[in-house]
């Protein structure tokens, strides 16, 4: 038995031009064999986001961009909804219209991961980034009926190497759908004190277990404040989350 990796390298230099006879010998195999995975069973051809989405071709293993899908999977755990009823599944992913960098770094996450097109619907006070693809619950399986906080999250294997490996990229994500940087301002003994303070507000519990993960795997410190409300204020702490971050543009 063959890999699959060897097999989708020889389908692809026959779909790429090559002949049955160059494909053998390029993959160190017999010709016979080469011919009737190329021609008695050859491959259907893939359309739109197929071509795209590392869980189904059988030559990826890994998104071509991890970063973008660690970032995008942040974006989504927060102000992001897959609708699956469609059609066409859609993504979207509500953006303050008060942050054009985010719509940008948002639609650019969409294109590196999956999108081959992204649409931008202007809403009061928001911008609607928006992707169709038959393939986003391939890559999202955290989506389901409800709201997020009603239902539980859990990241799938594939995923939690993802996010271990990228974890800044995560926070990201989450710090940029449904976080802050601000200026806080204390005072103690007559004399105001201003240091900069990261905010986290999410209700899923689960969720808000995924940031707490990652910053502890960054090492930077955390406390909760409220229920649904996770603070970073050390100025070590803050610093080290300025470097995967910052504030939103």
């Amino acid at each position: 038995m063959h890999p699959p990796e060897l097999r989708a390298r020889a389908r692809r230099l026959y779909l790429d031009g090559a002949t049955v006879a160059e494909v053998a010998r390029t993959v160190g195999l017999s010709y016979p064999t080469v011919r009737h995975w190329c021609k008695d069973r050859p491959v259907p051809k893939q359309q739109g986001t197929a071509l795209r989405c590392f869980r189904c071709r059988d030559d990826l293993h890994a998104p071509t961009d991890p970063a973008a899908y660690a970032y995008l999977l942040g974006l989504y755990l927060g102000d992001g909804h897959l609708v699956t009823k469609a059609r066409v599944p859609v993504l979207r992913i509500a953006c303050s219209d008060c942050w054009p960098g985010l719509i940008e770094a948002c639609d650019h996450a969409m294109r590196a991961v999956l999108a081959e097109k992204v649409q931008r619907v202007s809403k009061p006070g928001c911008v609607n980034v928006q992707s169709y693809g038959k393939h986003w619950p391939c890559l999202l399986p955290q989506h389901g009926p409800g709201k997020k906080h009603e239902r539980p999250i859990v990241l799938a294997d594939w995923q939690r190497t993802i996010v271990e490996a990228r974890a800044g990229d995560f926070l990201r994500g989450l710090f940029h759908s449904d976080g802050c940087r601000f200026a806080n301002r204390v005072v103690v003994r007559g004399k105001e004190y201003v240091y900069p303070r990261y905010m986290f507000n999410n209700e899923s519990a689960d969720i808000m277990g995924l940031c707490q993960q990652a910053l502890d795997r960054l090492g930077i410190a955390w406390r909760m404040n409220r229920r649904n409300s996770l603070s970073v204020a050390r100025r070590e702490a803050v610093a080290a989350l300025d470097r995967h971050v910052g504030p939103k543009s």
